[in-house]
């Protein structure tokens, strides 16, 4: 069933004042609000309803506002709850007409839209950003057909890998799970693995290390003798081997995988998908996430430096063979086609498509520099600042949203916060200006005894 979407009705209540009469009309807040099509993105998050008959789900504008808001000022989505009950500007933004005391939705009705509409539409309101700054006249077209494109790497929000930790947690996780189905084992091991555990620890800090490997191989051995005795329970339990399935996969890889081979290993238990990425910086040599390319314009805006696209790149795929995908993305959610593209010494060889090979300026190439792309070139490290907010006031430095769709869902919500605050900004300035010179024409018609 569709949603039952909110329009202004205009009605009066007699025991309640309508939110447009408490707050303030001139709050940028407000004014975003107005600014928003709001019936773009129905048509855009509608498409995943049907007409059958059921309870209908929430309305667009009230979920939308919550992503953007929850974004914008960098909440949990309880914290966010607690913030609407509490706030009219919050309230107005989301399409409410009187003050509400109670919330309207459940804290989990956010993780189940923002799964249900994924990443490919959740995109439009990366694109009505867009919309709104080229609207209020704080960006123009022209401003996004020459981007910079960079990546960086969103990390999850997981404990830092050790292969102590992960075979001490694998084992507490088959050992809970068996629990709970009725595998009865023959040892669970819960104080001699946290000892050994303890031990591994001490004697990694002091640097003991024979004594250290001694009570990490102690734990491979627990981890394998719960592994093998939950296999030989399940012979006689074909009901449960399916639960049990991904479980004892992943203890497996755990306990199989050594510190210094290569491939896909396993970081966090409960968030598999996760890779370790180096990015060669000298305080932090590896993070433990996604890589995401972020794509600015090479010009700054008149309301600030926008992000024209964010994607989420799992595999930790080689820096210039994203162009492929992002390029043309890039052009879908700009609505436009973009002329130049300025990267750093990371997509040397890149693999952009065709059409747009000559179009993309490597930072250190030599050959080919007309005076434009020199200027260009010194443009190039604007995108840093972009990313540092991304991570700081956004929610992309540690991800909480699980899986894969979570990494790509949390990439375009952050993008999404970051060009609504420089609207709100630019809205709560162009305010200002308005005022004052609205202050200025008066004072020019008053008197001299009156001015």
């Amino acid at each position: 069933m569709r949603p039952k979407e909110r329009r202004a009705t205009g009605q009066t209540d007699l025991f309640r004042a309508r939110l447009d009469q408490i707050v303030d009309p001139a709050h940028a807040l407000v004014k975003l609000a107005a600014a928003i099509d709001w019936r773009f993105l129905e048509e855009r998050f509608g498409v995943v309803y049907d007409d059958d008959p059921g309870r209908p789900p929430l309305p667009t504008r009230l979920m939308a506002g919550l992503a953007i808001l929850k974004h914008l000022h960098d909440l949990s989505d309880e914290v966010l709850c607690e913030r609407w009950i509490e706030n009219p500007y919050f309230q107005l933004f989301c399409g409410e007409e009187f003050f509400q005391h109670q919330l309207p939705f459940e804290r989990s009705s956010l993780t189940r839209w923002r799964q249900r509409m994924g990443e490919e539409r959740l995109i439009a309101l990366l694109q009505e950003s867009l919309s709104v700054a080229t609207r209020s006249g704080a960006a123009k077209p022209a401003d996004f057909r020459q981007v910079i494109v960079d990546t960086t790497v969103q990390e999850k929000a997981i404990t830092f890998p050790t292969d102590a930790k992960l075979m001490h947690r694998a084992r507490e996780r088959l050992v809970r799970l068996a629990k709970g189905k009725g595998v009865r084992l023959r040892q669970s091991y819960a104080r001699v693995g946290k000892i050994a555990l303890i031990q591994h620890q001490r004697y990694a800090h002091a640097k003991q290390f024979k004594r250290a490997n001694k009570a990490l191989r102690r734990l491979r051995t627990i981890l394998g003798r719960v592994i093998r005795d939950i296999t030989r329970k399940l012979a006689s339990r074909p009901d449960l081997v399916e639960d049990f399935a991904v479980p004892l996969s992943l203890a497996r890889r755990v306990r199989d995988q050594r510190q210094r081979e290569r491939g896909r290993k396993i970081y966090s238990l409960h968030a598999p998908e996760v890779e370790c990425i180096g990015k060669g910086k000298a305080h932090k040599p590896y993070e433990f996430g996604v890589k995401v390319s972020v794509a600015t314009p090479l010009q700054r805006c008149r309301g600030g430096q926008f992000v024209a696209h964010v994607k989420a790149l799992p595999g930790n795929p080689y820096d210039g063979h994203t162009l492929a995908t992002v390029i043309p993305d890039l052009e879908r959610t700009v609505g436009a086609e973009v002329e130049r593209i300025v990267t750093d010494a990371g997509y040397r060889g890149h693999h952009a498509p065709k059409e747009k090979r000559f179009q993309v300026y490597v930072a250190g190439q030599k050959r080919g520099l007309s005076p434009a792309i020199k200027r260009a070139f010194r443009r190039r490290s604007a995108v840093e600042p972009v990313i540092g907010h991304l991570k700081n006031e956004h929610r992309m430095s540690r991800n909480h949203l699980s899986g894969s769709a979570g990494d790509a869902i949390n990439a375009v919500l952050a993008a999404v916060g970051y060009n609504f605050r420089l609207l709100l900004r630019w809205l709560a300035l162009l305010c200002v200006w308005i005022l004052a010179t609205l202050t200025a024409a008066s004072a020019r018609l008053l008197p001299p005894q009156y001015a």
